[in-house]
């Protein structure tokens, strides 16, 4: 399988390029490069300090890290969120502390992960009915708990 190459520019001196912890990672981990107090039940968009290229057909994915979600209650708020394939601006973390002490943001610390993945070619197509399926229009809680 080929690589796909993201370009990655730092806007910010001291700033981090994602880094993967083990080889085989599905995602990179993202670093702040600020310091910052998030009180419970707040959220903020925390910087990374970086801006990115990624090729047409391809997002990137902001995720929440398990570590920070399991032990401090801290996950991205609009996970995952997306960094389309034109935005060159700077990619932050939108996180949000559903713990119940102050998290503190520290510059270097990793606070989510960048997942780069295929996005298909998608064409609309309004129609006056849908074919039938064996779900039908079952939606929330339709399958039981």
């Amino acid at each position: 399988m080929d690589a796909v190459r993201v370009r990655v520019k730092k806007l910010v001196p001291g700033a981090q390029v994602p880094t993967l912890a083990r080889h085989g990672d599905a995602a990179f981990d993202l670093y702040a490069v600020e310091d910052c107090d998030l009180p419970p039940g707040e959220w903020r968009a925390v910087r990374t300090g970086i801006a990115l290229e990624i090729p047409e057909g391809y997002e990137g994915q902001v995720r929440a890290r398990s570590g920070l979600a399991l032990e401090e209650g801290i996950s991205v708020l609009n996970g995952p969120g997306t960094i389309d394939s034109g935005y060159r601006g700077e990619v932050k973390v939108i996180l949000i502390n559903h713990g119940n002490t102050v998290f503190r943001v520290r510059r270097g610390m990793r606070v989510g992960q960048l997942a780069v993945r295929p996005v298909p070619r998608v064409e609309l197509e309004l129609v006056e009915t849908l074919s039938e399926s064996e779900r039908g229009a079952g939606g929330f809680g339709s399958t039981g708990r």
